[in-house]
């Protein structure tokens, strides 16, 4: 893409009000909007990195279930029969429109924070036989909570994207095993996120879901929300929420012997058990037709939560540093402000292929703004192109993390990229 094709701008401020670090950098870099209070527009630059998440995300799950995308509406009904329409209190709602014009209010929908209560009908209406089972389904949609006080830009708002996965079994133990098949894709996500070293499965409890504990996702990170007690020996984790003495004698843990760190929630897994399928009246029959509850799971991912995330923690004092495999693009190329750069810049643009290269091709702006726009924008790998490089029919090579320069023959430029 060329920066002069791109509608948006970077701005050196932003509004007093913004306060978190990745509201401030991705608002400024052009990568996001804010239309109110936790609810953002994902700009060009933004939206890529929120494909490239996405794409990361599906290549894990598309191994152990399969896409597809339910509605974002539910009636109140639905929420109603698994008791939840009361005691959830980040519900959205609305009427319908021909209920407001006649003063009715027999209608009533919600703007779903979550699936439990809509995929578990659709499942019973499909999947009655243990010939059928165990299986699982996952979409990545929109998702509403009507927060008291959205805050921490896209760590926390009121319209956020995430993936939910849910899976049906024939037995506690079946869900065992695919819960631990879940818990290692999920791992393997962070590491391709370049999340991996400092996110850790983390105990927690099982809120709105379940009794019994769940198991969060959590990044190690200073602006965190929230804290857990870290055993690095042991590779594990546990969210101060549930670090009780009865936790403590439960579990075996001394919460006094771990380490106190602040942490971000970058994905969490409920083994939800037949709490929805009892409350749905949801049974499979067995070999001998004998009727049994189904077992199941729920296995989230916040989206653009994760992005918030990765902006919290890969960031300096210039701007963003996107890991390699979520940044917007491969390669940005700085082409400082002269026709012979601009066309030289133009040709290695087309051969690096146009959807790998931001080329900021603007003749009219100072090399100074170039530069910073590169590093508030944060493409892991710059490419500059001067009158002095071409004299040597080179390209200067910046690594945007060790900034590290190193000056590459063009007709090497491929291979050595």
């Amino acid at each position: 893409m060329k920066f002069s094709q791109n509608f948006t701008k970077t701005s050196k401020t932003v509004s007093a009000e913004t306060e978190s670090i990745n509201a401030q950098l991705l608002t400024r870099a052009g990568f996001i909007y804010q239309e109110l209070a936790g609810a953002y527009a994902f700009l060009p630059l933004g939206w890529r990195v929120i494909q490239n998440i996405e794409s990361i995300v599906r290549e894990e799950m598309n191994k152990i279930a399969s896409e597809l995308h339910l509605t974002a509406l539910s009636p109140k009904e639905r929420w109603q029969a698994t008791k939840r329409h009361d005691s959830v209190d980040v519900l959205m709602s609305t009427k319908a429109a021909n209920d407001i014009a006649l003063q009715k209010s027999t209608a009533e929908y919600i703007l779903n924070p979550t699936h439990e209560d809509v995929i578990t009908p659709i499942a019973k209406q499909y999947v009655n036989s243990y010939k059928d089972l165990p299986f699982a389904t996952y979409q990545i949609q929109t998702k509403f909570r009507n927060e008291a006080r959205a805050k921490s830009g896209l760590m926390r708002g009121r319209e956020f994207i995430m993936k939910d996965l849910y899976s049906f079994h024939v037995s506690e133990e079946n869900l065992k095993e695919f819960y631990e098949m879940a818990k290692e894709r999920y791992v393997a996500i962070y590491e391709k996120l370049g999340l991996g070293e400092d996110t850790f499965v983390t105990l927690a409890s099982g809120g709105d879901f379940t009794e019994e504990y769940s198991h969060e996702f959590q990044t190690l990170l200073e602006s965190g929300e929230d804290v857990i007690y870290l055993d690095r020996n042991n590779n594990i984790a546990y969210n101060k929420e549930i670090a009780t003495p009865e936790d403590a004698k439960k579990l075996g843990v001394n919460f006094d012997d771990l380490e106190k760190i602040k942490a971000s929630e970058v994905g969490n897994i409920f083994p939800l058990g037949t709490k929805y399928s009892e409350l749905l009246d949801y049974y499979f029959t067995d070999k001998d037709n004998k009727r049994h509850l189904v077992w199941m799971g729920s296995y989230g991912i916040g989206i653009s939560r994760i992005m918030g995330v990765i902006a919290e923690k890969h960031h300096d004092k210039k701007g963003l540093i996107w890991p390699k495999n979520v940044s917007p693009f491969d390669y940005h190329i700085i082409a400082l402000p002269d026709a012979e750069n601009i066309q030289a810049s133009e040709k290695i643009y087309q051969e690096l292929g146009e959807e790998n290269c931001l080329f900021d091709d603007r003749a009219d702006v100072h090399p100074g703004e170039k530069f910073a726009d590169a590093d508030l924008i944060g493409i892991p790998t710059q490419i500059v192109i001067s009158k002095k490089t071409l004299e040597q029919d080179s390209v200067e090579v910046v690594d945007r993390v060790s900034e590290k320069k190193e000056l590459i023959k063009i007709k090497d430029l491929k291979i050595n990229l």
